[in-house]
């Protein structure tokens, strides 16, 4: 049902609490694949993806490259793209399953975002604030993942892999009316 695409940047503990939170949607069944696309060169991820069951890519370039690159290789009709250090809260599952069947019965194209949550271990300081007051003006981030039809993605054109600040272009292209803020937390380390 979901293919999940984790850019990494060859650090281990980051794509782990990653992985961790989808374990029980892996149960689940609504987990079909976990895609670790790694940037750095080195064999860490690969290691990680070897032992936790997902597909390994090692990839050159951009982010927004390597997030194209894994949605190309993705097999399921829906994407999930998390950044690495991501971690979803426990009611992801059912919420994600509960929208995907909304969005496939009504045949509207819409795409989730998750509601963006700090991790209660970090330090809080200027730039935070900022952060927050910046979300709050200019809409969701790309660190506060994506959920996305595979065809209404491919219609938008995707990731650009050349382009600068892809993640916040294609957010924008879905604009407000066909983007939904889930209730499931995102705690972004």
């Amino acid at each position: 049902m979901l293919s999940v695409i984790i850019p990494t940047e060859g650090v281990e503990q980051t794509a782990v609490a990653t992985l961790a939170a989808l374990v029980p949607g892996a149960a689940a069944g609504i987990v079909r694949e976990v895609l670790l696309v790694d940037r750095a060169g080195t064999d860490t991820i690969e290691r990680v993806a070897d032992v936790a069951g997902c597909r390994f890519l090692a990839f050159e370039g951009t982010r927004a490259a390597a997030l194209a690159a894994g949605a190309r290789q993705a097999r399921s009709p829906w994407l999930m793209f998390l950044h690495a250090g991501a971690v979803l809260d426990s009611g992801w599952i059912e919420e994600t399953t509960q929208f995907i069947q909304t969005v496939a019965s009504s045949g509207r194209q819409r795409a989730g975002i998750f509601r963006y949550a700090r991790s209660p271990y970090a330090d809080t300081g200027f730039r935070d604030s900022f952060k927050f007051i910046a979300r709050m003006v200019t809409g969701p981030s790309a660190e506060q993942g994506l959920l996305i039809a595979r065809d209404h993605y491919d219609r938008l054109g995707g990731y650009a892999p050349d382009a600068r600040r892809s993640e916040a272009r294609l957010l924008r292209q879905l604009g407000r009316s066909s983007r939904t803020m889930l209730r499931s937390r995102i705690i972004v380390a």
